[in-house]
């Protein structure tokens, strides 16, 4: 499948798939919807000293780069990712301008250059295990604080975003423990009404009027 670069509108980069439509981080800025979602409706809403994250569809790990920039706390950072991207993508990706994160720069590379399916300390508060794995073949019982679902969207990948999927989404949360995603479908919201998740409405990135966050009670 054909693979491009492009900047979003917050000029960040992203990668997109042109015979789907579909890109790895929303066209209305990259690094706006991470801090949106997952930062500030996410991460922002765990209180526990230190925070377990399942991170499902790893990517360009944007998502894990500013959870480390953004948060002070302890934590455990687990990314799932069936088709991980290349080097010559991650090189491609300006992250660290835009963040203006230079002083950072090494971080980003190490979280890419890690290997797959070992767990690493990061640094003396981080440590990740990027797992090579399809999302189906989630296991974890009671593990994790938060999950980021960044999965393509329904429009192209309906499998991913189903109560089968969200059962092990629940299953893999600790009590009290909140799963946030950029969609807002009717058909998302209720497959994790379904499995027993208590859904709210937020207010969305730019470019989105909703977005949902899910907590296991």
């Amino acid at each position: 499948m054909k693979r491009e670069i492009i900047i979003t509108s917050d000029g960040s980069s992203t990668i997109h798939l042109p015979d789907w439509d579909e890109q790895y981080h929303s066209k209305n800025g990259s690094i706006n919807e991470t801090y949106h979602v997952f930062i500030n409706s996410g991460l922002k809403q765990v209180k526990t000293e230190e925070v377990s994250i399942l991170e499902i569809g790893f990517g360009t790990g944007l998502n894990c780069f500013i959870t480390y920039l953004a948060s002070k706390r302890k934590i455990d950072y687990v990314g799932v990712e069936a088709y991980p991207v290349t080097a010559e993508e991650v090189k491609k990706m300006n992250f660290i301008s835009v963040l203006e994160a230079e002083k950072e720069s090494d971080m980003f590379d190490k979280i890419h250059d890690v290997s797959w399916d070992e767990k690493h300390q990061i640094s003396d508060r981080f440590s990740l295990l990027k797992r090579k794995q399809f999302f189906e073949d989630i296991e974890d019982k009671d593990v994790f604080n938060l999950i980021y679902f960044d999965a393509f969207g329904a429009r192209v990948q309906p499998q991913l975003w189903t109560e089968e999927i969200f059962q092990k989404m629940f299953d893999a949360l600790k009590v009290d423990g909140v799963l946030v995603t950029y969609s807002a479908k009717g058909s998302v919201r209720r497959a994790m009404q379904a499995v027993g998740f208590m859904v709210e409405r937020l207010p969305g990135p730019p470019g989105k009027r909703e977005m949902l966050r899910a907590t296991k009670k």
